[in-house]
């Protein structure tokens, strides 16, 4: 029998216990050790979280935007203090190399101090009328319960994200952390709680989405979603939301692709590519699993990535010059397994990489990848990326926009003029000139297209599904 403790849900500011007793493991990906055992929500417990959750919402509507202000604020002070503990559980619950960590608690931070800006910033707008003797206005006015739902990768900068606007805009929050990543959002909780943030108003629930999502995202007292995933779940969530005509952000996942012409600066390129593709062992949305480099340059292009991918870390997760950490699961990492072989099989050469040490896969770099092989079209959500070669511009750019998906593009071109025009080609919900793909600030409008979903996060653009506006008009006496 473990001696580890069960963690529970947090409803209402407070531990909660699950009534049936259920936990389940939360594991340590690096030789999946038991890193925690945490509790195994049941429908009852979701329902209850939201009603709480709306109770809350109702109760807390006249606080002044400099209470919120305050609480944020607060909230971003807390992080800071206790950086190495947010950082201690990014490496040990979801395998984040130090950097990696390092960058979520620092987004972490911003986000909270950049949602600290807006509840001073909703305002309303006077609306000329066209009846005489009319007064007329629209105000905005916060929803109610939204739920989040996040994934495992960037648990804290999701959770961030998922937690401190709704508190920004005056809402309530129920949020459904990944199974693989419980602890971060639990931890995320206490400190809102310790911040100030009135109980009821971010509330956390742990167990199997399979079981308990549904209950959430269709919750009649739920009035909007936000949602991080795949796209299989994310169409599913989709629908449920049409159904009940509520509004949903989704982000979803990512086929995208890095062109380097052949007068880009190619250090800064390959600098770029391997950031792309390897960060977080690949498993990351906007990672650039497609790259496409002018025949020209293409030689000293791949030679130079192939170096810098032999050249990757893979030791202590502590360790600053640590790259590549484990793949989160049995099944994700048989699915890198599979796109491998199954592109080897079919003739793909592997120029580096396609094996593994322990739950890590070294860092790999196909060439020759053809339709028909699993990792030319499907998001792998590893190390894993494919070169290609173009000579005309054009032929590169149908390419790269041939895909379901629509996330993240880079451009490399020393052409600042051509590479605007490019990236108003570019079918994608961003576009980074000279910069990796996988790129993020807590006041962009961050979304995609297609598979990569729809709807935009980002402070001032989360304003779309986390208020609603409200006309008002006043006849003259």
């Amino acid at each position: 029998m473990s001696t580890h403790p069960v963690s529970p849900l947090w409803i209402g500011g407070q531990h909660v216990a699950p009534a049936s007793g259920r936990s389940f493991d939360d594991l340590n990906p690096h030789d999946d050790s038991l890193y925690s055992r945490v509790a195994d929500a049941s429908a009852a417990e979701m329902d209850q979280a939201v009603r709480v959750a709306d109770e809350a919402f109702h109760a807390n509507q006249h606080w002044l935007a400099a209470d919120r202000e305050r609480w944020l604020c607060r909230a971003a002070e807390l992080v800071e203090r206790d950086r190495q503990d947010y950082i201690d559980i990014l490496i040990d619950e979801v395998g984040s190399p130090l950097f990696k960590a390092q960058f979520e608690v620092g987004y972490c931070i911003a986000g909270l101090r950049a949602a600290a800006g807006v509840p001073r910033m909703l305002r309303g707008e006077v609306i000329p009328s066209d009846m005489p003797g009319t007064f007329s206005m629209a105000v905005r006015e916060p929803v109610g319960v939204i739920a989040g739902i996040s994934p495992f990768n960037v648990p804290l900068l999701k959770v961030t994200k998922q937690g401190a606007m709704p508190i920004a805009t005056g809402n309530a929050t129920v949020h459904l952390s990944s199974e693989f990543a419980p602890q971060v959002a639990l931890r995320f909780a206490r400190t809102l709680d310790e911040a100030g943030v009135p109980a009821g108003l971010f509330n956390v629930v742990t167990g199997n989405p399979f079981e308990i999502g549904d209950v959430l995202t269709t919750h009649p007292l739920v009035q909007g979603i936000s949602f991080c995933g795949s796209p299989r779940i994310g169409r599913h969530v989709a629908q449920l939301a049409a159904r009940d005509l509520k509004p949903v952000t989704l982000e979803l996942g990512g086929k995208s692709p890095l062109v380097v012409l052949a007068d880009a600066d190619l250090d800064a390129a390959v600098q770029a590519a391997h950031a792309s593709i390897f960060f977080f062992q690949g498993q990351a949305c906007m990672g650039a699993s497609r790259i496409y480099v002018q025949r020209s340059v293409a030689e000293r292009f791949t030679q130079k990535f192939v170096d810098a991918a032999l050249g990757a870390g893979m030791g202590d997760l502590r360790d600053p010059a640590t790259v590549i950490g484990p793949i989160i699961s049995p099944r994700q990492r048989e699915r890198v397994r599979r796109h491998i072989e199954d592109a080897r099989a079919k003739g793909a050469e592997v120029l580096t990489g396609g094996d593994w040490v322990g739950n890590r896969c070294r860092p790999t770099i196909l060439r020759g990848v053809a339709e028909g092989m699993e990792v030319c079209r499907e998001e792998t959500f590893g190390p894993v990326t494919s070169l290609y070669v173009f000579d005309e511009i054009d032929e590169a750019m149908r390419r790269a926009n041939d895909t379901e998906y629509g996330l993240s593009f880079s451009i490399f071109t020393r052409d600042v003029e051509r590479a605007l025009q490019l990236a108003r080609a570019a079918r994608s919900g961003m576009v980074h000139i000279n910069r990796a793909t996988i790129q993020d600030e807590p006041h962009v409008p961050f979304g995609g297209r297609g598979n990569s979903g729809f709807g935009r996060e980002g402070t001032l653009y989360d304003l779309d599904i986390l208020t609603q506006w409200k006309w008002i008009t006043i006849a003259a006496s």
